[in-house]
């Protein structure tokens, strides 16, 4: 029976650090949101024109999914005594950013927009609109 060794697999830095980046951006930021009624029988909707924008470099992320919420043009329901709850999810920032705006670019006024949120190492935030 012969000894098996173990062969050692050598990455230049280059590469380790182009898989590293390309990792670490791949990453999806989850955003828990809720909004509250001011009268009864407001609605809300996402449209998905709806980014996280690094404040430094000013390159916008896409929205890739919503839930517990209606893309426009529907709309979702918020319930008058409760806070209607729902999540976003963004394709990831880059390792570099520490700050970011959430904002929704729409052709009309009312948009969401939250400013200066500050970036966490686990990517979740919950954010009251």
């Amino acid at each position: 029976m012969g000894v098996l060794l173990e062969e050692e697999i050598v990455i230049c830095k280059e590469l380790k650090h182009s898989i590293s980046s390309a990792i670490n951006e791949e990453k999806q930021v989850i955003v828990h949101c809720a909004i509250h009624a001011v009268d009864f029988g407001d609605a809300a909707r996402i449209w998905r024109s709806t980014y996280l924008i690094d404040r430094t470099s000013g390159k916008k992320h896409e929205l890739l999914f919503a839930e517990g919420i209606s893309y426009a043009p529907q709309w979702t329901l918020i319930p008058f005594n409760n806070p209607l709850e729902f999540t976003l999810i963004f394709k990831g920032l880059p390792k570099g950013c520490l700050v970011f705006d959430l904002v929704e670019i729409i052709p009309e006024d009312g948009g969401f927009e939250i400013l200066n949120i500050t970036r966490n190492n686990s990517d979740v935030y919950h954010v009251t609109i």
